[in-house]
C-alpha cells in the first residue's frame, strides 16, 4: 500500500475557555502543535450563516495515526489551521487497517 503524501503543514488547535472576570467565559484557540497531512477536497455547498451566505467545502485530511484513548489522538472538537485557512474537524477514524494513519473529515467555511 502506498501511504498518503503528507505535504501540508497544519497547526492543530483546540478551543480554550477561561473566565473573563465578569461571570462569563472568553474563548480562544490554542495551538497544540504542528502535523503534516494530506489535504483532499470532497464536496461543497452554500448555506445560510449568522451574517449571510457561507460556502462550506468538505475536506478529507490524513495525518499519522495515534491509538484510541492516546493523548495525541485528534478529537472532533479540534481544528486545523493552514495559514488563514481553518478546517473544523467533524470526525476522526483510522484510514488503514493497521491504524498507521488517521482520516479526519473536516469543513472549511468561507463567507460569500
Amino acid at each position: 500500500m502506498i501511504g498518503p503524501r503528507l505535504t501540508s503543514k497544519l497547526v492543530l488547535e483546540r478551543l480554550d475557555a477561561v473566565p473573563d472576570g465578569a461571570g462569563g467565559m472568553h474563548e480562544s484557540w490554542v495551538a497544540l502543535g504542528v502535523l503534516w497531512g494530506e489535504v483532499k477536497p470532497r464536496t461543497g455547498r452554500e448555506t445560510a450563516g449568522e451574517t449571510g451566505q457561507v460556502s462550506v467545502t468538505g475536506f478529507r485530511i490524513t495525518v499519522r495515526g495515534a491509538p484510541q484513548g492516546h493523548s495525541a489522538r485528534l478529537l472532533p472538537e479540534q481544528r486545523f489551521r493552514d495559514g488563514a485557512r481553518v478546517f473544523r474537524i467533524n470526525s476522526v477514524t483510522e484510514a488503514d487497517p493497521g491504524g498507521r494513519y488517521l482520516m479526519c473529515i473536516c469543513d472549511e467555511e468561507l463567507a460569500t
